[in-house]
């Protein structure tokens, strides 16, 4: 008669979802450049995209472009949010 085989199997724990944690976020991504700064500012003091354009000569699509990249690495999705943050870091200082 031949006897069973029995075998011994380890069962793997998974980590419960509650106890991860995410990895640690820097503040932020980049600084802003000069000319990011340089527009912040004139955001700053109410002037329009064309505006900003105009005064820089640079096209308005830049503009646009350059705030775009200073809200994707602010971590903000409108214009008061950009001040707000900028303000709050001391990107901008108010007079």
């Amino acid at each position: 008669m031949a006897m069973a085989r029995t075998t011994k199997t380890k069962t793997k724990t998974k980590p419960s979802l509650a106890n991860l944690t995410p990895p640690p976020r820097k503040k932020r991504p980049e600084s802003l450049t000069s000319r990011e700064k340089e527009i912040l500012e004139l955001i700053w003091a109410g002037f329009k995209n064309k505006e900003i354009g105009q005064r820089l000569k640079i096209s308005v699509k830049t503009v646009e472009a350059h705030r775009a990249n200073m809200m994707k690495k602010m971590r903000v999705s409108n214009t008061a949010q950009l001040l707000k943050t900028a303000i709050q870091d001391g990107t901008i200082k108010i007079r």
